[in-house]
């Protein structure tokens, strides 16, 4: 008669491995619910750059695969920390062992392994630490993106102003061509005037050719970013925000040593080789295998022998011997290495992200004096200069030359501060990129 009684034993060795997996994936506090898919922004000329964010943030393939790398390395973590899977072992004998109590016919056996004391916690450590850069890396992603959105908003808006700046030139020397060939045949001027005019035009209608076509690209270029067909239309934005900085370049670069993601990023791997260098001292010790060995034994063929058919139970220890130190010792100044190497990849981000801070500082500060300058000071000498031209024009006491390089002088004042504009946003998305946050601003819109 056949003996189950190890039954239990085999289920209870089982039962406290499932138990230590789950108990493993509830320290880990991983959330395995997918995210869900969101609809689109409806984007129209009145929409602001936040709603063509929120686009981006919502709809970006890359920023989508990003998250999905940062959740896959969070899913690494209770692999890491579980228990390698229990071996079940089983033996038919081909010829039955005779006993004293009966027949052994076959034997079952079921083993577990368990790393020595502290590997399974610096394998997790290690994988946790992966992941936490897996997520400064989604962070630098989503970053980027909003820059590249950002970049493409406010170059679009620049496209807008200078088109719209250029026709109204185009209009105003339309106007003198008229009043300079109307005085041409009353014969108060020469007819060079005319001429110049009709040049000036030409110069005009083809600055405005090339603006317009360039708007295309642009478009594309901002529906790449928001995901997008690049072929689908957008509208012209009618304003930006006129951001005024209320930070100073000490606040922007602590702001770079506390929160960059790039920064963060190369911390955890840092930590994370730090713990695989633990781990590779770790190799030197064995690992230990508990196991049960469970003997089908038939009756005996003696009848009356005691324990007829008892069924053996065995327990079993096994360990390791970690005897060929230099593959060890070769993982452990790996291990060293892959530790010294991130550390110091550490070191050269960090004085290459300042310097690339400084000059971002330095472009969105320059930006900002170029529309002061511009704003309050030279388009408004240049458009009462053009004003006194054209009356001094209609008067006879100025010449034509004069009135148009009053025209062109303005012109390009009024181009050069709608530029400062855009430089100034896109500057500042450029150290919102590096520090990963957005800065305190005081907001006005632009039209």
């Amino acid at each position: 008669m056949k003996k189950l009684a190890i039954s239990s034993a085999l289920s209870a060795l089982l039962l406290a491995t499932s138990v230590s997996d789950a108990q493993e994936q509830k320290r880990d506090g991983t959330d395995k619910r997918d995210t869900q898919s969101n609809p689109a922004v409806e984007l129209d000329s009145e929409s602001p750059p936040e709603d063509y964010l929120r686009h981006a943030a919502l709809n970006n393939s890359g920023l989508k695969a990003a998250f999905n790398r940062w959740k896959a390395a969070v899913e690494r973590i209770p692999q890491a920390k579980s228990l390698p899977d229990p071996r079940f072992n089983y033996t038919y004998y081909m010829e039955e062992v005779e006993t004293r109590v009966g027949p052994q016919r076959q034997k079952f056996g079921i083993v577990q392994m368990f790393p020595w004391f502290g590997k399974l916690r610096l394998k997790g450590d290690a994988m946790a630490e992966a992941a936490a850069a897996a997520q400064q890396e989604y962070e630098k992603t989503k970053l980027a993106l909003f820059r590249s959105v950002k970049t493409a908003y406010y170059e679009y808006w620049y496209l807008a102003q200078a088109i719209a700046v250029t026709k109204e030139h185009i209009s105003l020397v339309g106007n003198i061509e008229g009043v300079a060939r109307t005085r041409f045949k009353t014969g108060a001027a020469a007819n060079s005037s005319v001429v110049q005019a009709q040049v000036e035009l030409g110069k005009l209608d083809d600055r405005l050719r090339s603006l317009e076509a360039l708007r295309r690209p642009i478009v594309a270029k901002l529906n790449a970013a928001l995901s997008r067909s690049t072929h689908l239309p957008l509208p012209w934005p009618h304003s930006i925000p006129d951001v005024a900085a209320s930070f100073t370049d000490e606040e922007a670069m602590q702001w770079l040593a506390a929160s960059s993601p790039e920064l963060r990023r190369l911390d955890h791997l840092v930590l994370k080789e730090e713990a695989g260098n633990k781990l590779a001292k770790r190799d030197y010790y064995p690992d230990i295998s508990l196991g049960i060995d469970y003997v089908d034994t038939d009756d005996a063929l003696t009848a009356g022998t005691p324990d007829s058919g008892k069924d053996p139970v065995m327990a079993m220890v096994s360990v390791n011997v970690p005897i060929w130190f230099g593959k060890y010792r070769a993982a452990e100044r790996e291990s060293h290495l892959r530790m010294s190497a991130a550390q110091q990849e550490r070191e050269d981000s960090g004085k290459r992200l300042e310097a690339e801070l400084e000059l971002a500082l330095y472009h969105f500060r320059n930006a900002e004096r170029k529309i002061d300058l511009y704003g309050d000071t030279l388009v408004p000498k240049a458009q009462q200069s053009l004003s006194v031209a054209q009356q001094g024009f209609q008067a006879g006491k100025t010449g034509f030359i004069s009135l148009i390089d009053a025209q062109r002088i303005l012109l390009e004042f009024q181009l050069a501060e709608h530029r400062a504009r855009a430089d100034r946003g896109q500057r500042l998305a450029d150290v919102e990129m590096l520090i990963g946050k957005e800065t305190e601003t005081g907001n006005r819109n632009q039209t």
